[in-house]
């Protein structure tokens, strides 16, 4: 899965609101689901059901942007021959949720499958917009997925989706840099932003990492921090961002804002490429999606990247998901037990998920994450280094007890507009913390929740 910067730009906090608008209405109305794991079922039946309608065969719709979608289809259809699967990439992130929003709203045009990230899940889940997989046996494959991905497709006992790939932190870095300057691999943040002043003091363009603002950064460092801002239970939503973990986090990066120790632009441009190629960018704390991605768009980096454990506040290993997602059954589907199937073999057979790793993306299951081979992997981009077995490690070490908000599509939307502030003019991010909490204390009541802080 593509991983893509939260959006930032007004138009598109305006496009969210109303898509937002009418999920929040939807689930106060209908029920939605909540922390007894309710909600609509996917329909009666065991997994043989599933089994059985893959056998017969039929024809399904799904929605997916993954460079991995068409390979995957096509294999899926040749050990099925009686299913006819229409793949649609209907956009990316919000481009597709504003779609499939529309197509809930409507009643009918909702694929048989589609892919979601894991931010985005609770929100469509809410609405009862994702069939109940539980009722197809789906609970026996808890223990094939890590414990973050799979309580991010989860509610209760409810399974709205399985998940794909996963995200756990790490720090990439670039060791030549890092030698030149003097700076040991950092293992806490305070040794990290020690690190930050080193590598800025030896060359003024250089900087230890760049952050403009972004919400799914902020969220998986409040996340590793041990935050839990949000807590819903059906439609009564809690905002704390000025948690214990939410100012742990704030008074360490503060100083790195406050102080321009990183770069103040964002990511996935062609200067953040060049950055990553050229040195003047020294490290990335990011998902474990990263290094295809650096191999292809940082090519002049090559030999000079390695990866480490995320640093921590007190040295104890601790990581957090950064992005990721899975696919879930609409509730439109016609025929959910094979949508339910084409599901379970994407995100559960071994060619599929040997597909999705060569297109570069990084595993959820236990299997693959524990596999010599996957172990063993030793790009040269990074130096020969066996850089699974950090970003393995980094999946064990994820934080438990995260939640998002019913709406934080929305939420991520406005970030720029709020805690964005606070970068762009260098001031305490509890400023922007608190900016943003108001604001989606105000819209989550304005749409029906019951929302405190």
């Amino acid at each position: 899965m593509k991983h893509l910067p939260s959006p930032t730009r007004r138009s598109l906090a305006v496009l969210a609101a109303g898509t937002v608008a009418a999920l929040a209405l939807a689930g106060c109305s209908t029920g939605g689901t909540n922390d007894s794991g309710s909600g609509t079922d996917a329909g009666s039946g065991s997994f043989d059901a599933v089994e059985a309608a893959l056998e017969k065969g039929g024809e399904i719709t799904y929605w997916s942007w993954t460079p991995s979608a068409e390979a995957q289809v096509e294999a899926f259809q040749k050990e099925y021959p009686n299913v006819t699967v229409n793949l649609v990439n209907a956009g990316t992130n919000n481009e597709e949720y504003t779609k499939l929003q529309n197509a809930i709203k409507a009643g009918s045009g909702a694929p048989d499958v589609v892919q979601i990230e894991y931010y985005a899940f609770p929100q469509f889940a809410l609405t009862d917009a994702f069939a109940d997989l539980s009722a197809y046996g789906f609970a026996d494959f808890e223990d094939d997925y890590t414990a973050s991905t799979w309580n991010s497709v989860t509610n209760g006992d409810a399974i709205y989706g399985l998940p794909q790939d996963s995200g756990p932190m790490a720090l990439f870095y670039n060791k030549t840099v890092f030698d030149a300057a003097g700076v040991p691999v950092p293992t806490t943040w305070d040794e990290y932003y020690e690190a930050a002043k080193k590598i800025h003091a030896a060359n003024p363009d250089a900087y230890i990492t760049n952050d403009a603002g972004d919400a799914g950064f902020a969220t998986s460092m409040i996340w590793q921090a041990g935050g839990k801002p949000f807590e819903t239970s059906g439609t009564d939503v809690t905002i704390d961002l000025q948690d214990a973990g939410s100012k742990k986090w704030t008074e360490n990066w503060n100083r790195l804002v406050e102080e321009d120790l990183i770069a103040p632009y964002g990511s996935w441009s062609d200067e953040w490429f060049r950055a990553l190629g050229d040195g003047s960018l020294a490290s990335l704390v990011i998902g474990a999606w990263m290094p295809g991605n650096l191999i292809s768009g940082a090519p002049d980096g090559a030999g000079d990247w390695r990866v480490a454990p995320m640093p921590t506040y007190d040295g104890t290993p601790a990581s957090a998901e950064n992005g990721g997602g899975g696919q879930a059954v609409t509730t439109q589907s016609e025929n959910p037990e094979l949508a339910a199937g084409f599901l379970w073999w994407l995100n559960n057979s071994e060619e599929s998920i040997s597909i999705f790793l060569e297109s570069g993306g990084f595993p959820s299951t236990t299997a693959e994450l524990s596999s010599e081979e996957f172990l063993s992997d030793a790009p040269e981009y990074f130096g020969g280094q066996k850089i699974n077995e950090v970003l393995a490690a980094a999946a064990d070490d994820v934080v438990e007890g995260w939640s998002y908000l019913p709406y934080q599509v929305y939420a991520n939307s406005i970030f720029g507009d709020t805690v964005g502030q606070s970068y762009q003019n260098g001031t305490d991010l509890n400023d922007g913390l608190t900016a943003w909490q108001d604001a989606l204390v105000e819209y989550g009541n304005a749409q029906g929740f019951t929302v405190n802080k």
